[in-house]
């Protein structure tokens, strides 16, 4: 890049992060908003201090999780949000008052669950929102061994008899997964090496309902993350800050790339971007 071209590329950048109203703020939480790991996370005091003066600057701040409502909303009273995006962008949050879940196609996860049950992966499903997840029997706690959630053994569990499937989780190491077809129809994420999450995975889906709700134009938005699950969040038409510790994937596609979560990366791009300013 000559001197012209990385000129005009910096008066572009500055132009797209000029703060001069309510920008609309949303966050992952773990990696973003909390260091660590799930058993041993905490948020980083120079992050509550970012929320503490971005809220001051009058700007809207959201949440913008894969969990479900019920599993993030501690998180969301911890930190003083009133906002969410959760579920993987399929569920909304506003002002402490859960608006809906669109839930997943009933009939690829039941084909899914029936794979799996041809094939004996262990399975689980969550059919309300609520922090646990039910499962047909114990195998799936005996393979994962799981700590980011309960899961409770319902006898005879059938997905075909609920009306709506929010998540489903499949017991397999990788590659297995790959080897399941009616899983190509379904959105789903692996954080952990025991298991799958069959979730949303379109966090961006999320935030164009909040802003439709407000009424909000999408140059307002800034979104903050770190991980694979986020690039469905990091959208051309606004400002993507990706964490000094996200995946290479998502610092590709960023707009400014951040400290890591631990060193004030929170706090070091809200200076950057000028949020702090009245």
């Amino acid at each position: 890049m000559d001197l012209i071209d990385r000129l005009e590329e910096e008066s572009r950048m500055e132009k797209k992060f000029t703060m001069n109203k309510t920008k609309y703020i949303f966050f992952d939480i773990d990696g973003t908003l909390r260091a660590g790991t799930h058993d041993r996370s905490y948020v980083p005091a120079s992050t509550r201090l970012a929320l503490e003066k971005l809220r001051e600057a009058g700007h809207f701040l959201c949440i913008a999780t894969g969990r479900s409502q019920a599993m993030a909303y501690s998180y969301m009273e911890e930190l003083g949000f009133d906002n969410m995006v959760s579920d993987g962008g399929y569920g909304i949050t506003i002002n402490k008052e859960l608006l809906g879940i669109k839930p997943l196609n009933r009939d690829d996860v039941i084909d899914l669950i029936m794979e799996c049950e041809r094939k004996g992966m262990p399975w689980g499903i969550q059919t309300d929102n609520s922090t646990v997840r039910q499962t047909p029997d114990s195998r799936f706690e005996e393979f994962t061994k799981d700590r980011y959630m309960k899961s409770r053994v319902v006898a005879g569990l059938n997905p075909s008899d609920y009306p709506v499937i929010y998540k489903a989780y499949i017991a397999c190491y990788e590659p297995e997964e790959y080897g399941l077809e009616s899983l190509q129809r379904l959105p789903w994420c692996r954080y952990d090496k025991e298991y799958i999450f069959v979730e949303p995975t379109d966090k961006a889906h999320g935030i164009r309902q909040i802003l439709s709700h407000f009424g909000a134009e999408v140059s307002d938005v800034i979104v903050f993350g770190d991980a694979h699950n986020d690039l469905s969040m990091f959208c051309e038409e606004w400002t993507n800050v990706a964490m000094g510790n996200a995946v290479p994937e998502l610092k590709a596609k960023a707009d400014l790339i951040t400290d890591d979560v631990d060193k004030d990366g929170i706090f070091n791009a809200c200076l950057k971007l000028g949020l702090f300013d009245q």
